[in-house]
């Protein structure tokens, strides 16, 4: 493999003192993901990554960015040794950004972050080599380690860039220097440390700071807030497109499911576009062309875009659907609607409102089921904005919702007698239950904030049950 880092270029980038010669092929910050020929990060969160600086190295580690000598390597000529660790990463993510002649494309969005990351990587690694992190790492050592890992030889990369507190992603993005950004949405998300929607909406345009002279920015023209970024937009872009229903650039028409398929119909300044994700959801589509029109403002022919993006589909917990056998003999099953990698009122609606749409088979038992978890970080309007979750026209399809966590108590508290299933107050007490709750022909649908673990009720019917050797879709 090529090298991204000498042991020369890494010192230069740092400023830092090196005693040997290497070359790493990767950087890591997780001796249980590192793979030979790393440079180790040894960055400080739960535990401080010197106290794994050793077992990296065992593991074949080429050298460790530190800012001491751990305990019991003193003499090791395999550190890159820095005044501060994460700074040296900062420092490394800028010199590889620097170095680099890739055209970077930066995300960001209160809901579909990740998903729309991942659309621009399948379609612009059919033009070309793409860079882009295997996870959500979009934050103040996410954005940094995506960029010291960017080989020298991409020619996209795609940069998540997300927040939690104002004044996150404007460094992050002056980092990335991206040439195109895109905002998926404006939500109640992380409502808590801002006074306002109108204040998260200031934040996610805080990406075009970033923005390298003359560059692009793309944004869904639907949003309430859309005045706030267009305001940002007339002082930090060289040029602004808009996707959505309201858009005269890129205007979504209509969409449908076809099995776990959405299809959709809509128009590029005025011509005919018809493209599918392998996904069901409005979401999923209204992303994906907000995708295309990235991708058209850095070159890519508008249907070369559309038809690479039906080989994107969801991974686990972000919408991926897939069916299980609850008795193989019979072939009775269930549909699984894994969504619960994280939940936010607009993301928990879009989920909602997909389930709601499913259409049920002519023959046979089938219902629709929702386990939701709480939604994090909504500050004052947490209790209302719960509650109001029972009023949902897509809640109102449904058969039964189970709710897990103190917030979803309201929800719960809320929802009609004959939709109420049972409220847990963690993930854990239903995921001991949830294969007695379940039985043929149902359609199940889990969601909720990443904290709440609703993963563990996933992993818990999957382990009930098992996949059909025959699977639709993106299966």
């Amino acid at each position: 493999m090529t090298p991204i880092w000498t042991s020369a270029d890494a010192a230069a980038a740092t400023g830092g003192e090196v005693q040997s010669d290497w070359a790493a092929t990767g950087v890591s910050i997780d001796t249980r993901t590192l793979a030979a020929g790393d440079l180790f990060v040894a960055l400080k969160a739960a535990r401080d990554g010197h106290e794994f600086v050793a077992q990296a190295l065992e593991k074949g580690a080429v050298a460790a960015l530190v800012s001491h000598v751990p305990e019991g390597l003193e003499g090791c000529d395999k550190l890159l040794l820095v005044d501060d660790v994460l700074a040296g990463l900062e420092d490394l993510g800028r010199a590889a950004r620097a170095r680099s002649t890739a055209k970077i494309i930066g995300v960001t969005g209160s809901a579909g972050k990740t998903s729309t990351k991942e659309m621009l990587r399948v379609i612009l690694a059919a033009q070309g080599f793409c860079h882009a992190a295997e996870a959500s790492y979009n934050n103040h050592w996410g954005v940094p380690l995506t960029l010291a890992r960017m080989p020298v030889e991409a020619e996209f990369a795609v940069i998540e860039i997300g927040m939690n507190h104002p004044g996150e992603i404007a460094p992050l993005a002056r980092m990335a220097r991206p040439h195109v950004v895109m905002i998926t949405t404006v939500a109640a998300a992380h409502l808590a440390a801002f006074e306002n929607i109108e204040g998260i909406a200031a934040e996610k345009a805080a990406i075009m700071d970033g923005l390298v002279e003359g560059g692009v920015a793309v944004w869904n023209a639907d949003l309430e807030t859309a005045p706030v970024l267009a305001a940002k937009a007339a002082k930090s872009a060289g040029k602004v497109l808009t996707f959505g229903v309201s858009s005269k650039d890129y205007t979504l028409l209509s969409t449908r499911l076809k099995d776990n398929m959405t299809v959709a119909e809509a128009e590029a300044f005025g011509e005919p576009l018809v493209f599918k994700v392998c996904a069901a959801g409005q979401h999923f589509a209204m992303n994906g062309l907000g995708a295309i029109a990235v991708c058209e403002a850095l070159g890519v022919e508008r249907a070369v875009a559309a038809a690479d993006l039906a080989n994107w589909e969801p991974p686990a917990g972000r919408g991926k659907r897939e069916i299980l056998l609850l008795d193989e003999v019979d072939d009775d099953h269930i549909e699984l609607i894994d969504d619960a990698f994280n939940s936010n009122p607009a993301s928990l609606m879009a989920s909602l409102q997909v389930l709601a749409d499913i259409a049920r088979p002519a023959k046979g038992p089938c219902r629709k089921i929702a386990i939701i978890g709480d939604m994090l970080e909504l500050g004052t309007s947490e209790a209302a904005q719960h509650k109001a979750v029972a009023q949902l026209g897509s809640i109102a399809e449904l058969d039964i919702v189970h709710c897990v966590g103190p917030l979803m108590r309201h929800t719960w508290d809320a929802l009609p007698d004959e939709q109420q299933g049972e409220w847990f107050e963690t993930a854990d007490e239903l995921a001991h239950k949830v294969r007695g709750y379940l039985r043929a022909g149902d359609i199940v649908l889990v969601k909720g904030s990443k904290s709440i673990a609703v993963s563990r009720i996933v992993t818990a019917i999957r382990e009930a049950m098992r996949p059909k050797t025959e699977r639709r879709g993106n299966e």
